[in-house]
């Protein structure tokens, strides 16, 4: 009997699965919105390492100290970039697809409470003296 045959004596009716699947909390995010985020993520992440280097770069003493520290104010200057364009790209996605108009329940029984009311009530128009002058007339 080598190990393999161990685990035989053990009942099925006990296996569970590796993983249970569970809905996802959020929904996922709209395709250009994620695009933009992971770009977003990849320019901070390089940005981060090119602090690392420059701050290295700057204790060591090295002549490349100065360069570095300049390119990585630039990048840093993308970095921002990078975020604003996923907040940007997440707006005009609202903007464009995500706006759904669903009146709130409360907005909705007061439209109608007004409905019954104008169904309720006759429509009767003033005579014409009350009305006033007619449009375009000579004053």
């Amino acid at each position: 009997m080598d190990a393999m045959d161990k685990d035989r004596d053990i009942p099925a009716h006990g296996v569970r699965p590796l993983w249970t699947e569970e809905p996802a909390r959020r929904r996922r995010l709209p395709d250009p919105v994620r695009t933009s985020a992971v770009r977003a993520v990849i320019i901070i992440a390089l940005t981060l390492v090119q602090v690392m280097v420059a701050l290295l770069c700057t204790l060591a003493g090295s002549w490349s100290a100065f360069p570095v520290v300049l390119v990585t104010v630039a990048s840093t200057v993308v970095a921002t970039w990078g975020v604003l364009d996923v907040w940007v790209t997440r707006q005009v996605w609202r903007q464009r697809y995500g706006v759904v108009s669903r009146p709130s329940s409360t907005a909705r029984e007061q439209r109608r409470q007004r409905r019954r009311a104008r169904k309720a009530e006759p429509v009767t128009s003033p005579p014409a003296a009350e009305r006033g002058p007619a449009r375009g007339a000579a004053a």
